[in-house]
């Protein structure tokens, strides 16, 4: 061989020897710890390629080198299947498993709570407030949204979310009515949803729900007025009454005031849980027709006025004395 061919071999050799080297040092660096010290979410948002995610992992303090992320998104074909979210990065994680938390598309599941006897707009204000809903939404009709957990992703939009709220209750709603008790005073399952709205916000102790049901429906058979603080502060301040009632509140007439008007308000004045709605279905027998606030977070019950009237005045010196 003569002599330039041997310095194209050497030559060759070094730089097989050199792309080796570096070959190892990538593969090493995509497939090794990474630099986070702490597990952390990172979003990527919609319409974001490859070179913009290493970018932003990088940013984020998940990956050393972006291009390192990038080259070997594209080496395992997996440049095109990297999808938008909020992702759940552990520590140390390496570029290729940050690559495959990325491919599988599973986000970070978030939640939003409901509580029960928040009003719609009250309901509306927290989707407003949760962190990773987008959109607008408008206060929808009182009632129409079901209390409870809600998961939803990063992105998300609020109608769907609210959407949802919506269709809950309208199953629930529809489920409970059909194992109602036999002879309610109600002819629909939207008088039962109002009734449970009161109930809702007469009582949050779980074992009164029923007994305050039954009341209620006991008035109802008997044409008896209502008389429910929380259909009063409603038909005055729909958005919250600041101040406790008066004498002369319960004389105010509006469509809400069930110590004037006979039967049922027009609309529900919050939203029920499953358990008002169930209890209003499905109330306990009892031949009670009052209830007054005992001291304790709960209600004093009788069967009489007169009962119902020492009741009251017992409340009245546990309230006065505080």
């Amino acid at each position: 061989m003569g002599r330039t061919v041997l310095r194209l071999i050497s030559g060759g050799t070094v730089l097989a020897v050199a792309a080796a080297v570096v070959l190892a040092w990538g593969y090493a660096q995509f497939t090794g710890p990474g630099p986070l010290q702490v597990a952390r979410n990172v979003v990527i948002p919609a319409g974001t390629g490859l070179d913009g995610i290493a970018a932003a992992l990088r940013g984020a303090g998940i990956v050393r080198h972006d291009y390192i992320f990038s080259i070997g998104a594209r080496a395992f074909e997996k440049a095109r299947s990297l999808k938008a979210g909020e992702y759940h990065i552990p520590a140390k994680a390496s570029p290729r498993e940050v690559m495959d938390i990325l491919a599988s598309g599973k986000t970070v599941v978030r939640r939003l709570t409901i509580p029960e006897g928040l009003t719609a707009a009250e309901v509306v204000d927290r989707l407003q407030r949760a962190e990773g809903l987008f959109g607008e939404v408008t206060v929808p009709e009182e009632g129409s949204l079901l209390p409870e957990t809600y998961h939803f992703s990063y992105g998300d939009q609020r109608a769907d979310l609210l959407a949802r709220m919506r269709k809950s209750m309208q199953d629930a709603l529809a489920q409970l009515w059909e194992m109602r008790a036999p002879d309610l005073p109600l002819d629909s399952p939207e008088e039962a949803l109002v009734l449970a709205s009161i109930v809702e916000r007469e009582t949050g102790i779980a074992r009164e729900r029923g007994l305050v049901a039954g009341v209620f429906v006991n008035r109802l058979r008997k044409g008896m007025r209502l008389q429910s603080d929380p259909t009063v502060a409603y038909g005055l301040s729909p958005a919250g009454l600041d101040r406790p009632l008066t004498r002369a509140d319960l004389k105010q007439e509006t469509p809400y005031n069930t110590y004037v008007i006979r039967g049922l308000p027009p609309t529900p004045i919050a939203n029920p849980g499953v358990e008002a709605i169930r209890a209003v279905m499905n109330p306990v027998k009892t031949d009670y027709l009052y209830f007054v606030a005992d001291g304790t977070g709960g209600h004093a019950f009788a069967r009489t006025l007169p009962e119902h009237n020492r009741n009251v005045r017992k409340w009245r010196k546990i309230r006065d004395s505080n």
